[in-house]
């Protein structure tokens, strides 16, 4: 299932959204424009290594991707996703919000491999709590998802039903992988997306919804 637009309309244009996700193309277009020692390096310096921390990672990690399909993927969820949380909690808490998320994404990384030598890098756990928070937010909002098995075509799935299902898909992915942070090979960290899903549904709660959207008829607590 890749989920293509919501039915959440949002009243403010996502200004906050649009710069992460050009930010995190421009990064990515420098990356790609390295040599591979550099590229690699790059990563290895600014990607989460639990093995050898340091606490900046936690930031610069986010805007690191391994790839096209692994930064289309992230962008095009935060699109989905990120103008409707931008629009209830007003840009600035939204920018705090979505780096919070990401820190407890890597956080939670961090305490299950603290041994691990594999960089970790990607915005997958900021967006993930974008994700928790918009289920808080607009659980009956319908997300027009595109659905592929013998057949293709698109269903409209109520968001609750579609960002729980993509929760436990990451906590049991995360299960058949425990273990294997150190096999030398790069991977998804799953369990980081769940941290981060897990910090959204908490911290939207906690940074309140923008006064004038209060009453809104959309909104759901």
């Amino acid at each position: 299932m890749i989920p293509l637009r919501d039915s959440q309309p949002s009243y403010n244009t996502p200004a906050v959204t649009i710069l992460l996700i050009v930010t995190n193309v421009f990064v990515f277009l420098y990356q790609i424009s390295l040599d591979p020692y550099s590229a690699n390096e790059l990563i290895f310096r600014y990607g989460i290594i639990p093995s050898r921390f340091q606490p900046v990672d936690l930031l610069t990690s986010m805007f690191l991707h391994g790839g096209w399909m692994h930064l289309i993927g992230n962008m095009w969820f935060l699109w989905i996703y990120g103008d409707n949380v931008e629009d209830v909690l007003g840009r600035g808490k939204y920018l705090i919000f979505y780096l919070a998320c990401g820190i407890a994404a890597g956080l939670t990384h961090l305490l299950l491999n603290p041994d691990s030598r594999v960089p970790t890098i990607g915005a997958s756990g900021a967006i993930a709590g974008v994700m928790g928070a918009y289920l808080v937010k607009f659980p009956h909002a319908r997300i027009v998802t595109l659905v592929i098995f013998f057949f293709i075509t698109t269903v409209d799935i109520p968001a609750a039903f579609i960002l729980i299902y993509w929760f436990f898909l990451q906590i049991l992915s995360g299960a058949v992988t425990v273990g294997q942070a150190d096999i030398g090979q790069g991977g998804v960290a799953w369990f980081a997306h769940v941290g981060g899903f897990i910090a959204g549904v908490i911290l939207i709660r906690i940074f309140g919804t923008r006064a004038p959207y209060r009453h809104r008829p959309d909104l759901h607590w």
